[in-house]
């Protein structure tokens, strides 16, 4: 191995230590307050001087530097000359927030600067009492003194280079919010950079393509500008550069943080090279969302820290694997026709080992969810204080284990379902005092293991969903009939429609109806479906189910004609032999079958693939009711086969994208079943398209 490449793991290493650093920092500094005890600042201590210690030993001085403020406080705080307030906390949240941002940076090999240094370091300097960083110092030399250098003027305004992720609007954010927020500090000008929009084919609506260069002007401070954008700056890249004069950039762009009097450089943004194109921002339409949290972990970088265990189970594992390969090897060389049973104890002994392996190799992508519930303390800290209202946060199955990339990608839709709980959900003291309850309101986040899926719920005790007001807001909508009376199940699935909110105002928390979509999506595209449950005034539960893993599928196997298909158990509502009677044709078109007082669109999945089926009559096939956002189908299919675990195949990787198709996988025998995608297929059914899908090579 090289040097370079044993540094690069030595700094992977530092970079993880710093994440769990941080995290325990922000775990200890929740249960911080005046009757702190000694162990749990000593332990914050600890980890913000291991930062300060490593950062430097790798040559990362800016935040080594500011690390260095708050290990200070931090020390004045546990040797007892400093008390701890809830001013001084706050401002090592803030330092913490700072800290994460600038490791992120350096692990990403761009130049160290946050947008908040400055200010936070301004902050830390205050309450240490002494002059903050930058400042000049007094001189008592009386003598012939140097004239004082020219004064730099004053910036008429801030020129800002915003360049948000892809993945903007997936964290229900809005730039139009943005925009709105800073024309509060002054005139406005907004030029969107057009150059990576794509043809509008191929356009992805669920995707933030522009950047935008703003030139704000007015007596503003800059920390008044990060402000602004400090929910998606972990996100984004974003420059400041002050106006002079007429609304002519400065040159040189603007000093960042000083940290201990070092100079930082600034992260900037290129200038657009094709021709811009002017928004003008008081015109733009509300569409906003909520931010997410603060604190957000950083992107994947692809690792998993795995127990030792896990690693032993799987070495014993292989090792069992080549003791039965030798067993088997012995029949290829002297078979004997008298040692069959010897040669079934063999498979068996290979087959068992090989589901062992499966189960070993898949534990290992396993982690607990506890990685994704360690955000919300914190963010449940902040945003109770924001909205004045009292909260009492319990995490309960933090161990419960699921897949890494399903880990990954629940987390902005809990904290929007948190976020919601928060806002909507629960009351203020005052109210909630008013109606016989206590002033401090409940939120819990439980996850467990549940016929081979994980729940996950997100559960309060406040006021509950208004039915009347939803459905009084769909019907202004358009979305219900004024002579449909429908169930509360389908009033609260109101709820996830694109653009549904009921909030009498908007604010940056939530109100803009932007997001319950994004979050019902986001669960479908893993395989997983969303329920809401609610009681006026005690409260509501959403409650997600999702699959263990995305590479393996709890299926049901079908059969249409001589194909065979596999549909996942989730999906799945039950199973009926429908009765002639019970089936009606609407227009000559479409079938429906009633079904409990419920009437069902039938899917004929001969027709829709293009194959011949058993039997055409309804009667003498079965039918799969199935759901998906909240809408059931029946799939007609001529037999239900076994029930087994699959091996998911990508159709886009190895084939391509198919309507209707999640994928495939392979049976013993070698053939090939299809994976339905059983969201895709009731869309593309209820949205009237063709019912003819080309799977054709």
């Amino acid at each position: 191995m090289s040097v370079d490449l044993e540094m690069e793991e030595i700094l992977k290493v530092f970079f993880e230590e710093c994440a769990e650093g941080l995290q325990a920092m922000e775990t200890g500094l929740l249960t911080l307050d005046a009757s702190a005890d000694r162990d749990t600042i000593d332990a914050i201590f600890r980890a913000a001087h291991s930062i300060k210690g490593g950062a430097g030993m790798f040559g990362f001085m800016e935040i080594s530097q500011f690390t260095h403020a708050v290990e200070t406080l931090l020390d004045q705080m546990r040797n007892g000359s400093r008390a701890v307030t809830p001013d001084a906390v706050q401002v090592l949240f803030q330092s913490i927030d700072v800290m994460r941002e600038m490791t992120v940076l350096a692990e990403a090999r761009q130049p160290i600067v946050s947008a908040h240094a400055d200010a936070v370091s301004t902050l830390l300097a205050q309450i240490l009492g002494r002059e903050p960083p930058g400042a000049a110092a007094v001189t008592t030399h009386t003598a012939a003194a140097a004239p004082p250098p020219p004064r730099e003027p004053e910036p008429a305004g801030w020129r800002i280079d915003f360049k948000p992720h892809t993945s903007l609007f997936k964290t229900c954010n809005d730039p139009l919010r943005i925009f709105r927020e800073l024309e509060t500090l002054g005139p406005l000008r907004a030029v969107a950079d057009v150059a990576q929009l794509p043809p509008l084919a191929a356009m992805d609506p669920t995707l933030c393509y522009l950047a935008w260069n703003l030139d704000l002007t007015g007596s503003v401070l800059q920390p008044q500008v990060a402000e602004i954008f400090e929910w998606v700056d972990a996100d984004s890249a974003i420059a400041y550069r002050p106006l002079v004069g007429a609304g002519e950039d400065e040159p040189a762009p603007l000093p960042p943080a000083r940290l201990a009097g070092t100079p930082v450089p600034v992260i900037g943004v290129p200038a657009p090279t094709v021709p811009a194109m002017v928004v003008p921002v008081a015109a733009a339409a509300p569409s906003g969302a909520a931010a997410p949290a603060a604190g957000r972990p950083a992107a994947d970088a692809g690792s998993i820290r795995v127990a030792t265990e896990k690693v032993d189970a799987l070495i014993n594992l292989v090792g069992e694997l080549v003791i039965t390969q030798s067993m088997l090897g012995r029949f290829s060389e002297h078979y004997d026709p008298e040692n069959l049973e010897s040669l079934r104890r063999g498979l068996t002994h290979l087959t068992r080992n090989t589901r062992d392996l499966q189960e070993s190799v898949l534990k290992i992508r396993m982690l607990p969810i506890s990685f994704s519930f360690n955000r919300f303390p914190r963010l449940v800290h902040e945003l109770s204080r924001k909205l004045g209202k009292k909260v009492e946060l319990q995490l309960n199955g933090e161990n419960t284990e699921l897949d890494k990339i399903v880990l990954e990608k629940i987390g902005d839709p809990l904290v929007h379902l948190v976020r919601n709980s928060l806002d909507h959900g629960l009351e203020t003291p005052a109210a909630r005092l008013a109606a016989g309850k206590s002033d401090t309101g409940l939120l819990e986040l439980n996850a467990f293991h549940e016929g081979g899926s994980v729940i996950i719920e997100v559960k309060d005790d406040g006021a509950g969903l208004n039915t009347a007001r939803i459905l009084a807001k769909a019907r202004e909508r358009g979305l219900v009939e004024p002579d449909v009376t429908p169930t509360n199940e389908q009033i609260y699935n109101l709820i996830f429609a694109a653009g549904f909110s009921t909030a009498e105002t908007v604010s940056d928390v939530s109100g803009r109806g932007v997001g319950m979509d994004v979050v019902r999506r986001n669960i479908n595209d893993l395989g997983g479906h969303v329920q809401v449950s609610s009681t006026a005034g005690r409260g509501s539960t959403i409650r997600i189910r999702l699959p263990l893993t995305l590479a393996i599928l709890e299926g049901q196997m079908l059969r249409v004609g001589p194909e065979t298909y596999v549909i996942s158990l989730v999906s799945i509502v039950e199973t009926v032999q429908p009765r002639q009677a019970h089936v009606q044709s609407i227009s000559g078109r479409a079938e429906v079958f009633k079904h409990r007082d419920e009437y069902l669109p039938i899917i004929r999945l001969h027709e829709l693939f293009g194959i011949e089926p058993d039997h055409r009559e309804i009667s003498k096939g079965l039918l799969v009711v199935a759901e998906s956002d909240g809408k059931r189908v029946a799939i007609l299919v001529d037999e239900l086969l076994a029930q087994q675990q699959v091996v998911i195949k990508s159709l886009d990787t190895n084939f391509r994208h198919v309507p209707g198709l999640a994928g495939a996988t392979i049976h013993g025998d070698g053939r090939v079943a299809l994976i339905l995608d059983v969201p895709s297929l009731i869309g593309k059914f209820l949205e009237g398209a063709s019912p003819q899908v080309d799977y054709a090579a």
